[in-house]
């Protein structure tokens, strides 16, 4: 349970769960391309995908900071960035780094990131805490953290409870750490985008 909301904390998703990553109802469910248009991505940014998975989404943020920008891909397992190296590989993207993470700190570098995004992820942290703590860290001044999640306040999304997360319980944990709500956008078909800007501590 998390202490300041009392949410469970859903468990990591394995690589088993890899194919469902990558399913061909993601497109419909999720609208990834206009989930990152409401970003204002542009090249030559510096971002990162925590909880990267297979690269579905790493992919589509390469392609728009282009070559003179740079995706830090970051994933727990090595099994999942085994897969995101040969799926980027197969796409011919060369600007994607993966990086292996530790439950507690996604060992991403200092002051150095645009834009942070945690796609259906952040309700998996164990010790979300920290890892905002350690994220917050890795942003420049003026970056920004954006989680998707989907909708904790409309049963009717099929999805466990304990894989949605509502505006409220988001704002609780993440304000916590020092960043301040920027934007909540309800755009897409079954997910929140809740952007936040740094802040200062």
């Amino acid at each position: 349970m998390h202490p300041l909301t009392g949410r469970p904390i859903a468990p990591t998703m394995s690589a088993d769960g890899a194919a469902w990553l990558e399913r061909p109802e993601r497109e419909s469910e999720e609208a990834p391309e206009k989930a990152l248009d409401a970003l204002g991505l542009r090249k030559g940014m510096v971002v990162a995908d925590v909880g990267a998975g297979t690269g579905y989404f790493s992919l589509r943020l390469a392609r728009r900071v282009g070559a003179s920008g740079k995706v830090y891909a970051n994933d727990l397992q090595p099994e999942m960035l085994t897969l995101l190296r040969a799926n980027a590989a197969k796409a011919g993207v060369s600007n994607i780094e993966p990086v292996l993470g530790g439950q507690a700190d996604p060992k991403l570098p200092t002051n150095a990131l645009d834009l942070v995004l945690l796609v259906d992820v952040y309700h998996e942290f164990s010790q979300p805490q920290e890892m905002l703590r350690h994220i917050r860290a890795s942003l420049k001044a003026d970056g920004r953290l954006v989680l998707l999640e989907y909708r904790k306040e409309d049963p009717s999304i099929p999805i466990r409870p304990e894989h949605k997360m509502t505006v409220k319980d988001v704002r609780t944990e993440v304000e916590a750490e020092g960043y301040k709500l920027d934007q909540v956008i309800e755009t897409l078909p079954r997910q929140h985008i809740i952007i936040f800007k740094k802040g200062a501590m």
